[in-house]
């Protein structure tokens, strides 16, 4: 059977997926399309391309460019022409796809005549905007929508153009003026309204119904970019995007209802096993451990086989990533573990990272003491092993002098008193910019989270990428996830919520919200037991009742046991791979296959 255009129904067709955030991380959307390329590429095989901008600096590392097929190359000749240079190759990661790279700088002439375009056929008012805020993504999408013109126009073969967020949709509303005969399939990650209103501490889910979209966006500055998402949502032969909670957005701001949702997925398949994880728990730990010991011990001690490590990370954005939520309920778990004269020690890590000036010198300089006591034993290891085990076979106690010889004592004695300092240790590892302003620390001061000896609680803003060659840790972000117990992830605003996601996926329970599209992803079983990966209630909820439902996790935790720590380890690494790629890239694909139904197939 064909259709009108000869076609036959079900033939193979050609995707090409669309983003700013391709060879050119920015943010989360980097992570969704590059974890989900093998899983792509199995379905449609060579007939599957991502599309991204280009930019020398960024290509050297990501992209090998290698000769364009001869249909490709005839394509890109006559692109030159207009001022549009595309680069053919591979993106170095799993699965090294079919890229092209667009170079629009000898484009930039079109500007104005695209905003004029954008003006009359859609009423897209982007009068005034910044040339790299908004004209210059607009311009790369225009040219990446000549492109796909010409592939459709010389393949001869039904095409797929899946977008991500506004910043592709120039492409998208090229193709929609000009009346092309590709498939479209939109994906609003977050919508641009939304983040700016959340970002500003506007509540908006309390009042969304009251909001009107248009005026909100001009007050905020942000009308061209809604404008574009809107008319994209509302063209688009499919619309979609990544959760519930941000469907509820498009609802009330686009006023369009997604046709499908697509949520994002983990690439399982380069996790490491369960039992590995346990191993790797246990030696990055000691190496977590090692930090403790010189970051609070020149002041204090406590028992470092009596701690549980938890951890926030992420942008620094105080009120949408909930550190402003996160530190009250540490304040109020800090207050109960002293009354009930807890033992035990949570020691919660900030991976935020933020302007540095340096390492703290007197962290700096606690941390040169340690070594050289810890030299001072691996110097002398073979001796005091062997004076061990005289000691244990003579039944003798194991005392200092047993083990040491006098001037060892004498000498460690020295070091020890070196190291040794008065007052509380710091709230931060690193001098920053107007440190006494800075709204975590601030923060941290005025919920009385100070680092003292009596505190149960202790913080520590780490105010840097963890690189795993960062002089302190020195560990990867991975890593230093795997040796921690618990990850808290209280947001505000998360149309997705990768933290949480990559966290149980590591093997570490983890904590996230009813804001969180992954939270209400897991939330869809309604008998599931809240473990493993905690989902607290925070939708339309009160801040007096937020900072009580994280804190009754954050307790409840807390008093787990290894065995049971271990049984949460297992439930949130179960709990993750509920969203492997192998199981969520079907929606992708079916989306594409809508798409071509309504453009290819439709008897209209």
């Amino acid at each position: 059977m064909r259709n009108k255009k000869g076609k036959k129904k079900g033939e193979k067709y050609y995707v090409f997926e669309i983003s700013w955030e391709v060879c050119n991380k920015v943010g989360g959307i980097n992570t969704v399309v590059k974890t989900k390329v093998p899983y792509m590429i199995k379905e449609y095989r060579d007939r599957y391309y991502l599309i991204g901008p280009y930019f020398p600096d960024r290509a050297i590392s990501e992209f090998r460019e290698r000769v364009p097929p001869d249909k490709l190359s005839e394509v890109f000749e006559k692109l030159k022409n207009l001022g549009i240079i595309c680069h053919y190759g591979k993106w170095l990661i799993r699965g090294e796809p079919n890229v092209i790279l667009v170079d629009y700088g000898g484009y930039i002439y079109k500007n104005y005549e695209i905003k004029t375009k954008l003006w009359e056929k859609f009423g897209i008012d982007s009068l005034g905007t910044e040339f790299h805020d908004f004209d210059e993504p607009i311009l790369w999408g225009d040219a990446v929508g000549v492109l796909l013109h010409n592939i459709s126009d010389l393949f001869g073969n039904r095409v797929v153009a899946h977008f991500h967020e506004w910043l592709s949709c120039g492409a998208l509303l090229y193709i929609k003026r000009n009346n092309l005969k590709i498939a479209t399939v939109f994906t609003t990650h977050a919508t641009t309204l939304g983040r700016t209103m959340a970002g500003n501490n506007v509540d908006i889910y309390s009042i969304m119904e009251k909001i009107d979209p248009e005026e909100e966006a001009y007050k905020w500055g942000v009308h061209s970019k809604h404008q574009v998402e809107r008319v994209s949502a509302h063209v688009a032969d499919v619309f979609t995007t990544v959760s519930e909670i941000t469907a509820i957005e498009a609802r009330n701001f686009l006023k369009k209802n997604p046709d499908m949702l697509l949520f994002n997925g983990i690439d399982t398949e380069k996790l490491p096993t369960f039992e590995e994880v346990l191993i790797r728990h246990r030696l990055y730990r000691e190496k977590i451990k090692e930090f403790l010991q010189y970051y609070f011990f020149p002041y204090y001690s406590f028992d470092l086989d009596d701690i549980l490590i938890y951890f926030i990370s992420g942008r620094y954005e105080f009120h949408n990533k909930g550190i402003d939520i996160f530190i009250s309920a540490l304040s109020k778990l800090n207050r109960v573990l002293k009354n009930e004269k807890s033992r035990r020690t949570i020691i919660t890590f900030f991976w935020i990272p933020s302007d540095v000036i340096r390492i703290k010198p007197e962290l700096l300089m606690a941390k040169a003491y340690y070594e050289d006591i810890k030299d001072a034993i691996e110097d002398n290891i073979n001796e005091i092993e062997s004076r061990i085990i005289r000691a244990l076979i003579s039944r003798k106690s194991i005392t200092e002098n047993v083990l040491f010889k006098e001037d060892f004592l004498k000498e460690a004695k020295k070091k020890v008193m070196r190291f040794l300092r008065d007052g509380n240790p710091p709230l931060c590892t690193h001098d920053i910019q107007n440190e006494e302003n800075d709204p975590i620390l601030r923060s941290f001061r005025e919920n009385n989270l100070l680092n003292r000896k009596e505190d149960r609680v202790k913080v520590i803003l780490y105010p840097i990428y963890l690189t795993g060659a960062d002089n302190l840790l020195d560990l990867s972000y991975d890593e230093a996830v795997i040796g921690s117990h618990l990850g808290v992830f209280p947001s505000y605003y998360e149309p997705w919520g990768y933290t949480p996601l990559e966290t149980g996926a590591l093997g570490v329970a983890a904590v996230t919200t009813d804001f969180s599209g992954f939270g209400r992803y897991l939330s869809q079983d309604t008998i599931r037991q809240n473990e493993g990966i905690y989902v607290i209630k925070m939708f339309r909820r009160s801040d007096e009742e937020k900072i009580e439902n994280l804190f009754e996790i954050l307790y409840q935790f807390s008093k787990l046991d290894r065995g049971k720590r271990i049984e949460n380890k297992m439930e949130a690494r179960r709990l993750a791979l509920l969203a492997d790629w192998n199981i969520l890239v079907s929606a992708y694909i079916n989306s594409h296959k809508v798409a071509i139904k309504r453009v290819y197939d439709s008897s209209g």
